[in-house]
């Protein structure tokens, strides 16, 4: 099976931007630095459910992170199976390009205690930590969700955001780490270090989010990123300082560092592994490596926001996804980490060869030796980000 396939060159990344000091100084006041009124207290977060009434829910997603209909890309095939059987109709969206725009959509409902028209909602790990802190989310019920008791993977079970994964559950996974082109380059990447490699000078990007890229760049420093420290941070910035200057990064980039790499005029960079994994289906000589020293483990997690109006058709559905053949089904058109190991016996026992190939993938299902590689970093505090997101923009040039 190909896998569902986005424009190289496209200007958002699921694991999106911090695009300016503006954005992080603004998220910086919400979490309580000037709006008071920003916070929700638990007692207050809840809206009369309308679940038994009203069999219905509101999903907000990302562009292209579903299975589709090979033959009618307006069918979901899982969403469709999941309305037939529970009787619960869906309205999906795909309204999530960036995680500060979506923050700046609902933020406004959020802080004043209003609906915001939405039941379940998708978003980066990063910025999750931001809802929760907030009070911005609700618990969800998790006795009504076996599944997810039984079937969430062990390593994205307690995120320090989110103790006990009580308001957030992974819709997908991912690893941000190297990827690049063994053949031009002519040999392999082992270590974060490799990309100071001299000869790799002018052919190396990194990514300019802060969140997206400090964590890989801390580990090839023999940082713990469960609790890395300011100092660590620093560090990391003086050496890619140094590194701008020798001119060994190219530049620093969005999701269009795919198109660099796919023309050969990147040989090394940070990537994702969903998205590597979608250009080696076009380009085999293109390979993704967890550095030895370690590399990041992300989710983006459903969540229900303050207010939702179906919160127990919402939880029924959170549930569905953690169904091993459910999740089988879209990771088998996704192609990020799935966060339900249990998926991988589903594929490897099916009868279509590409879905059983993709049991042994280990950026689907990574193995036990990659594991021991994958850490899940602590997160930027409010009062830690304008701080950091000042130095590391300067840097990038944002």
């Amino acid at each position: 099976m190909r896998p569902t396939a986005f424009p190289a060159a496209s200007p958002f990344s699921r694991r999106s931007l911090l695009r300016s000091l503006g954005g992080g100084a603004a998220l910086a006041a919400l979490s309580g630095c000037g709006v008071p009124a920003a916070y929700v207290e638990p007692g207050d977060r809840a809206g009369r459910d309308r679940s038994a009434a009203d069999r219905s829910l509101t999903f907000a997603n990302w562009p292209l992170y579903i299975d589709v209909d090979d033959k009618d890309a307006s069918k979901r095939p899982t969403l469709d199976a999941f309305a037939r059987n529970t009787g619960i109709s869906v309205t999906y969206t795909e309204e999530i390009n960036d995680n500060d725009e979506f923050f700046g959509k609902i933020s406004p409902a959020l802080m004043n205690h209003q609906e915001t028209g939405r039941d379940l909602m998708v978003i980066s790990d990063w910025m999750a930590a931001r809802f929760v802190r907030l009070g911005w989310v609700q618990e969800m019920d998790r006795a009504k969700q076996p599944n997810v008791a039984r079937h969430l993977d062990p390593q994205l079970r307690t995120p320090a955001f989110d103790k006990g994964r009580l308001h957030s559950v992974p819709w997908q996974s991912g690893i941000t780490g190297i990827a690049y082109n063994r053949k031009r380059l002519g040999r392999e990447i082992k270590h974060v270090s490799d990309l100071w490699d001299p000869r790799l000078a002018g052919k190396v990007t990194l990514f300019s989010g802060l969140d997206e890229s400090f964590a890989l760049l801390m580990q090839g420093d023999g940082t713990d990123i469960t609790k890395w420290t300011a100092a660590d941070f620093h560090r990391m910035c003086d050496h890619v300082e140094k590194m701008v200057a020798k001119k060994q990064i190219r530049r620093f980039t969005g999701n269009d560092y795919t198109s660099d790499l796919n023309k050969g005029d990147v040989l090394a960079c940070q990537a994702y592994s969903g998205d590597v994994f979608q250009l080696k289906a076009d380009n085999p000589d293109i390979e993704f490596v967890v550095p030895e020293e370690g590399a990041e483990l992300w989710a983006e997690s459903m969540m229900i926001p303050n207010l939702a109006r179906h919160k127990a058709n919402a939880e029924a559905l959170v549930d569905y996804y953690y169904d091993p053949r459910v999740a089988a089904e879209l990771a088998a058109s996704v192609n990020y980490v799935c966060p339900v190991p249990a998926a991988r016996d589903v594929l490897a026992s099916s009868k279509n060869k590409d879905e059983a190939e993709l049991a042994e993938d280990p950026l689907i299902f990574p193995d036990d030796a990659m594991r021991k590689r994958l850490a899940i970093a602590r997160d930027i505090t409010s009062e830690e980000r304008v701080e950091f997101a000042k130095r590391w923009n300067a840097i990038v040039g944002l």
